[in-house]
């Protein structure tokens, strides 16, 4: 069961990612999209979405650094590992609270709107749920390892990278801290559902945004 969690399934989350977002795109194009909902609710949306969308950039970077970027590229760099966890913690902290904040108030957006019910499907409802789930261990996870006990860099990092190197090493997740462990699994349901959802506008980079015309909605 440890190999399959540790080794198949992130396997499976990626092919479902990747495969799913592929096929979407080519037997469903007219469905790649967000579903914009801005006509049907504006006001909530002007501060929601800008903060969780720049919250979740620096998050992202963060997760780019501290997992993709061995521990001994920055102490080669002079950056010992106390002042990592330091500034991470502290950048990192007030990103997720951001982030957190942000999903909330999109989550209220979305669920406690009248007109936004009759936009909201039932994927997403669980996109909600485990994007919920995902973000909110993952913020749990910063602030109970504030003194930094648990180095996730010495275990989660070298696991995910040699997950890209095709040798797993499932040994280094049996022994880390279950909040770590939810997190981990959370976000891989969320790659799974990926290419069902309307995250997928993720993928799409618009290039053509800063000088295109604005769209322009009218109330009446």
């Amino acid at each position: 069961m440890s190999e399959f969690i540790w080794v198949g399934l992130p396997y499976i989350a990626f092919t479902f990612l990747v495969i799913g977002s592929i096929v979407r795109y080519t037997v469903s194009e007219r469905t790649w999209t967000t579903k914009s909902s801005e006509f049907l609710e504006k006001k909530q949306l002007k501060i929601a979405g800008p903060l969780f969308h720049g919250a979740l950039f620096f998050v992202f970077l963060g997760h780019v650094g501290g997992v993709l970027v061995p521990q001994e590229v920055t102490e080669f760099f002079g950056v010992s590992e106390h002042q990592y966890h330091a500034m991470a913690l502290y950048i990192g902290g007030l990103a997720g609270i951001a982030l957190v904040v942000g999903f909330f108030l999109l989550m209220r957006r979305r669920f406690f709107s009248r007109y936004m019910k009759v936009n909201t499907s039932t994927m997403d409802v669980w996109l909600f749920l485990f994007l919920g789930l995902t973000i909110c261990t993952g913020f749990a996870a910063t602030m109970l390892n504030a003194d930094g006990a648990f180095n996730y860099r010495e275990y989660i990092g070298p696991w995910f990278r040699s997950l890209l190197y095709w040798h797993p090493q499932p040994a280094l997740m049996e022994h880390i801290p279950v909040i770590f462990k939810v997190h981990m699994l959370s976000w891989m349901i969320v790659c799974i559902i990926f290419p069902f959802t309307r995250l997928v506008h993720c993928l799409s980079i618009p290039f053509n945004y800063l000088r295109r015309s604005p769209v322009v909605y009218r109330k009446r």
